[in-house]
Parts: C-alpha cells; sequence; structure tokens
C-alpha cells in the first residue's frame, strides 16, 4: 500500500465513521455523568438499536422508521436501566454489566426466533443509511473526498455534541442538571425534582446510544452480527473519561479513538497480522487512559503543592 494522499483521504474518511458511534455512545455516557451516575450500558444500548433497527428496517423496508425504532428501543433500555438504579437504589455497575449481557444474549436468541439464523444475519431487502455528498464542499480536493459518502446521522452527531454543550452550560435547565451533579442536597432544597431529571437524562441518552447502535448495522454495513458492538460502549467510556464529561472534550477524544480503529481496519490489507491490526484500539485505550491519569494526577498534585504553598 502506498502512503500517499490518497491514503490519508482514506484513513480520514473511515475516521469520521468510526467516530460516530463513539461520539454518540461517550456523549450519552457524558450525560449520565452529569447526575453522578454511571453508566456502563451503553454497550447493551447500542446492541438493542442496532438489532432492533434492523428488525424494523426488514419488515417496514424504510430506514426512517429503521432509525426511529433504534432510536425508541435505546430510550427503552436506558428507561429500564434507570428506573433500577434511581428507582430501586441497585448498584448503577451491576445494573449496567447486567444490561449489557443480557441485551447480548436476547438479541442472539430474537435473531433465531425472528429470522430463524444464528450469528448473522442480512437480507438483500434491507436499506442502508443514504449518503450525504454536501454540494459545493463535495468539489473541494482533499476536503471533498474526506466528507464522502457520509450518513446524515454522521453530521448529527456533531451537531449533537455541540447542542448538548450548548444545553449543559448556557440554558437554565441544563445548569439544574449540572447542578445534580455538583451537589445533588443543594439543588434539592431549591425544589429540583432530582429524581425525575436523572431519570429522564439517563432515558434520552439512550436514544443517542440507539443511534450509535443503528450506524453500526445500516452504516457502512446492512447487517446484524451477534456482538456487533465489539466493546465499542466500553470504548466509548473511556472516551468521556478522558474528555472529562464535556461534549467538547468527548468529540476530540472520540475522534483520537475513530483514527485508533480507522487505522487498525486500514492495515489489515498491509502485511501485518490481522491479530495486531485489530487490537490497536484496545491498545490506543488502555495507553490513552494511562497518559490521562498520569496528568490528572500531576494536576491534583501540583494543585496541593500550591494550596500548601499559600498556607
Amino acid at each position: 500500500m502506498n502512503f500517499d494522499l490518497a491514503y490519508l483521504t482514506q484513513v480520514l474518511n473511515s475516521t469520521l465513521r468510526m467516530t460516530t458511534p463513539l461520539l454518540f455512545a461517550a456523549l450519552a455516557a457524558a450525560l449520565s455523568n452529569k447526575v453522578k451516575i454511571v453508566n456502563i450500558s451503553m454497550e447493551g444500548v447500542m446492541m438493542a438499536g442496532a438489532f432492533f433497527g434492523i428488525v424494523v428496517n426488514y419488515f417496514t423496508n424504510n430506514i426512517f422508521l429503521a432509525i426511529l425504532g433504534a432510536a425508541f428501543s435505546g430510550f427503552i433500555v436506558s428507561a429500564i436501566v434507570a428506573i433500577f438504579i434511581i428507582k430501586f437504589k441497585a448498584n448503577a455497575v451491576v445494573v449496567g454489566l447486567a444490561t449489557n449481557t443480557m441485551m447480548n444474549g436476547l438479541t442472539i436468541y430474537l435473531m433465531y426466533a425472528i429470522f430463524n439464523t444464528r450469528g448473522v444475519f442480512t437480507d438483500p431487502s434491507l436499506k442502508r443509511l443514504p449518503r450525504v455528498n454536501l454540494p459545493i464542499i463535495k468539489d473541494i480536493p482533499f476536503i471533498g473526498d474526506v466528507l464522502r459518502n457520509l450518513t446524515i446521522i454522521d453530521y448529527f452527531a456533531v451537531f449533537m455534541a455541540v447542542a448538548i454543550y450548548i444545553f449543559l452550560y448556557k440554558t437554565v435547565l441544563g445548569y439544574r442538571v449540572r447542578a445534580i451533579g455538583i451537589n445533588e442536597e443543594a439543588a434539592r432544597s431549591l425544589g429540583t425534582k432530582t429524581d425525575v431529571y436523572k431519570f429522564w437524562v439517563v432515558a434520552l441518552s439512550g436514544i443517542l446510544s440507539g443511534l450509535a447502535g443503528a450506524l453500526l448495522s445500516m452504516g457502512t454495513v446492512t447487517l446484524f452480527i451477534q456482538n456487533i458492538t465489539s466493546g465499542k460502549g466500553y470504548i466509548a467510556l473511556a472516551a468521556n473519561s478522558i474528555g472529562q464529561s464535556h461534549p467538547l472534550g468527548v468529540l476530540v477524544s472520540t475522534v483520537f479513538f475513530g483514527f485508533s480503529q480507522s487505522l487498525g481496519s486500514v492495515l489489515q490489507s498491509t502485511a501485518l497480522k490481522s491479530q495486531i491490526t485489530q487490537s490497536i484500539p484496545y491498545f490506543a485505550t488502555i495507553i490513552a487512559l494511562i497518559i490521562f491519569t498520569i496528568q490528572k494526577r500531576s494536576a491534583q498534585k501540583k494543585k496541593i503543592k500550591k494550596l500548601s504553598e499559600g498556607l
């Protein structure tokens, strides 16, 4: 393979497509963190969105309804997660892991029950997410190639990152949401119905994860395969941690992870062994978390040192 401009264009275009599912899931995690809920169920919610999006797609042959089906299934699963965590005071980590495990098994069972197949389901009648080539921009050298054949949901993901930032930091309702995470008791004393806010934030964040699942099963390919998420929900959690639950920080961190996934995919056509190329995203996740942890601890030590000097 020649490492030229065409190769770079291919990598960057693939990076954008790989980034979008991670961005949706990481934004869902960020929203949950803002109300002080450690939500690790993105893996299972993405799987629900991917599967039920395909189901609706198959029976209706309508891609718009398929997207709605994926988003709605994500909302329902996340609403159930929210009920267990908020209403029944269950441990958030246990509920998240149980959701991920359950959705993996449930989708395998339903795939056999509905489509009478195991492992993978595809059909010629399935509709793929339509590609969008922006007018004028598509004719610009290099940039037009980088942005070529993205879906409307890819562009929507970037819009949502900016919109969530504006909501959280520029609106009264967003301030109330953040206040719950900062000091729930103080927020409750001011009349904020904290449990109601927490439920809706977690439940609505499921729509984002559902859309991420729709991209996995109807974006680059149009099929549902067992364990289609392949750990992307957990990578999104890492991206959220590095982005510190800030929508714009999450956007930047998911681009990094999207790049690592894209690089692994592109390098599969080289002489490198597949085991090496497939491990690149996970290796990048570990390295990024180590660097982030070191930097965070260093910043904390400097802060403590300044406070001690001030005393």
